[in-house]
């Protein structure tokens, strides 16, 4: 989904996206956590505490958003000092490329994704995709 695109998506849910950010703020995976931040401000920006990736990462983080027909975007970077970068989105919203409900996975996230089903809830869509990261940042150290 575009930055900035919301056709179809009824506008940004402010309520849910605070909750999110409260919710993230609350675990010890990010160093801070922005809610609506200048440069994001249709989202909450996670940025993952680099403690938990090698070296070779300068930058980890989730960005989030949520509209209100519970459609949302969430995308996850890692940035290397090399100049590359590795990452996925989960997306919910109305598109010409995949269901309504669908992944772009790593390492760039390419269009077309992989049609998904999520749970409705926005508690446990943001809960089954921490543990996904979990796994990809526990692999790390394997």
């Amino acid at each position: 989904m575009p930055e900035g695109a919301t056709d179809g998506v009824g506008g940004l849910d402010s309520d849910v996206l605070e909750r999110i950010g409260r919710r993230l703020r609350g675990s010890a995976r990010f160093a801070t956590v922005e809610y609506r931040p200048e440069y994001a401000p249709n989202a909450v920006v996670a940025e993952y505490d680099l403690g938990y990736f090698p070296a070779a990462i300068e930058r980890a983080y989730l960005r989030i958003r949520w509209f209100k027909t519970d459609d949302f975007n969430v995308h996850y970077t890692e940035q290397y000092r090399d100049g590359n970068s590795w990452e996925c989105r989960w997306d919910c919203h109305p598109n010409s490329h995949n269901d309504r409900e669908h992944f772009h996975p790593p390492p760039d996230a390419i269009t077309p994704g992989q049609d998904m089903e999520f749970e409705s809830d926005w508690r446990a869509v943001i809960s089954e995709i921490l543990s996904e990261l979990d796994e990809r940042i526990q692999s790390f150290w394997e």
